[in-house]
């Protein structure tokens, strides 16, 4: 994980400057063999001596020291799922500790900070009261300022722009989360156009293969994004029963078409749920308790038999190894029990209080503690 490769470094400094062992030494203030020591890793200089050299050779002393605090996209990935694991099975306050104290060990690994900032996002509901909740909310975005602040990917600050956005919703902070995200997501932007202009490069260069895989993945996005808009279009127009039901039409059609409840049961839980609570507001028993079950479906689809929560299936048959590339990998972000538990916890949506009677509304928050248990 972390190295030093100051030996290395020192040589190659040292030759690219073309200065010899003694003039090093003389400059430094130290014998020659104490040079010779340092790069053939018989010894490391004094900590008072590494500005010096580091002014010497114009960097700085990580990069003299050759400092790597990185993680791979595996390593990354086992942190993410021990630490996941943690936080269904021991006490909240121990695993936050353990998580900051592997924050403190690779506060340059940008990739790693981001990925401990979606776990907090996904666990910080565990804190045991509202306030400490904004606390940990707070350190997400303490966090996401850092990796802004430090990293040159764009495309890693483009991510961290979001998730902090989602923070700053959380805490109340309207106006910063406009601010942040109106311009990167202006969709008159041609950036936000571009797929097929790659498909089309893909194509022209004879590369089919990179086209193929390509298109299925923005094909996939797209979807999921159609479907996780819909939801907030359902809540927006909630006192509309006409609009719900002409959207909720549409979309059964899209979910047919592309088997989503499987392929991504995520994304469709969220739309059914939203779906029953506008019949539940409505006063439509028989509706609220039919799209409670799709739910429930989703909710049981996403742990079934093992399989991961991000797969392709027989028509998007390109898209895993694109999965595979990410730094979660295909792994869920919460723990099946944690699911389980925000899935009941989420039932207790006043618009449903006057199902609670219900055989079916019953037997749905059954199976979904059955579910919690088998964990």
């Amino acid at each position: 994980m972390s190295t030093l490769h100051f030996s290395d470094n020192l040589i190659k400094l040292r030759q690219k400057k073309k200065i010899t062992q003694e003039q090093l030494a003389d400059f430094v203030g130290v014998t020659k063999a104490s040079v010779s020591k340092w790069e053939t890793r018989q010894s490391l200089p004094d900590i008072l001596l590494l500005p010096k050299l580091a002014v010497f050779f114009d960097i700085t002393i990580d990069e003299l020291l050759g400092y790597e605090p990185i993680l791979s996209n595996e390593q990354i990935q086992k942190l993410y799922s021990e630490l996941a694991a943690d936080f269904a099975s021991q006490p909240f306050e121990e695993v936050m500790e353990k998580s900051r104290a592997l924050v403190n060990n690779y506060y340059s690994c940008y990739p790693f900070l981001f990925q401990i900032c979606c776990l907090w996002l996904n666990h910080f509901t565990l804190a045991e009261d509202i306030g400490r909740r904004n606390e940990i909310l707070t350190l997400i975005s303490d966090l996401c300022g850092r990796i802004l602040a430090g990293c040159s990917d764009i495309g890693l600050c483009n991510d961290t722009t979001v998730l902090k956005a989602a923070v700053d919703l959380q805490l109340g902070n309207i106006p910063e989360v406009s601010e942040a995200l109106e311009e990167l997501l202006n969709p008159c932007r041609l950036t936000n156009q571009s797929d097929t202009l790659l498909i089309q490069a893909y194509r022209l260069g004879g590369n089919d293969k990179k086209a193929d895989s390509f298109t299925q993945i923005s094909m996939y996005l797209h979807l999921i994004s159609l479907t996780a808009d819909s939801v907030h279009f359902l809540a927006l127009h909630s006192g509309s029963l006409s609009v719900c039901e002409e959207t909720i039409r549409r979309m059964e059609a899209v979910f047919d078409a592309f088997r989503l409840m499987r392929l991504h049961p995520n994304t469709a839980a969220q739309f059914w749920y939203q779906a029953a609570v506008v019949y539940a507001e409505h006063k439509i028993p028989e509706k609220a308790l039919e799209y409670l079950e799709r739910y429930a479906f989703c909710i049981d689809c996403l742990f079934e038999n093992g399989e991961p929560l991000l797969h392709g299936d027989d028509f998007f048959c390109q898209i895993e190894p694109w999965f595979e590339q990410a730094a979660l990998g295909t792994g869920a972000p919460r723990d099946q029990k944690l699911v389980s538990d925000s899935a009941l916890q989420i039932l207790e949506h006043p618009s449903f209080a006057f199902l609670s009677s219900e055989d079916k509304f019953i037997n749905i928050k059954n199976s979904l503690k059955k579910k919690g248990k088998q964990q």
